[in-house]
């Protein structure tokens, strides 16, 4: 069973109350995906981030398919991290952690996401063309989002 991992940072001009406030809040989740994956949060977005919440959306990755996916907050430490685990969808394992700390200037954004591909040999042989590639642009899109949103990192 190969588990593969994603790691991304991104700082920004902005406090953790402002980060906080803006990736603990599910709704917000649809700002920063790409709008070709037809993001819809179908239930469970009513409120700020608790252990135990539930979010069903869905979601179109790749070639218009349309793919339920079910995450449940299984962790948070106010204005430090949360924790994200599929709970249905298309991964065999979807573990997403999310850290928030202040830096010079800002704070750093960090995101840890431990996963396994579906489909055996077949999807780990796929993995280099098509997951990893479609991970890499969702978060490349989410980074440039961010700086339209809340501005370039500069720490003179």
């Amino acid at each position: 069973m190969k588990i593969y991992r994603l790691h991304q940072k991104q700082n920004l001009p902005i406090s953790v109350d402002e980060a906080w406030e803006f990736l603990s809040s599910p709704a917000n989740l649809k700002t920063i995906t790409p709008d070709y994956m037809s993001f819809d949060i179908l239930s469970g977005a009513d409120r700020p981030m608790y252990p135990g919440q539930i979010i069903q959306y869905i979601v179109t990755p790749i070639a218009g398919i349309k793919t339920k996916w079910v995450t449940e907050i299984t962790h948070v430490v106010d204005r430090k991290y949360f924790v994200d685990e599929q709970r249905f969808g298309p991964y065999p394992l979807w573990h997403h952690k999310h850290f928030i700390k202040e830096i010079k200037g800002g704070v750093e954004m960090e995101d840890i996401i431990d996963y396994k591909v579906p489909f055996g040999f077949l999807g780990r042989w796929m993995h280099p063309f098509l997951v990893k590639p479609k991970l890499d642009e969702i978060f490349a899109y989410r980074q440039k989002k961010l700086i339209e949103l809340f501005g370039e990192y500069n720490p003179s």
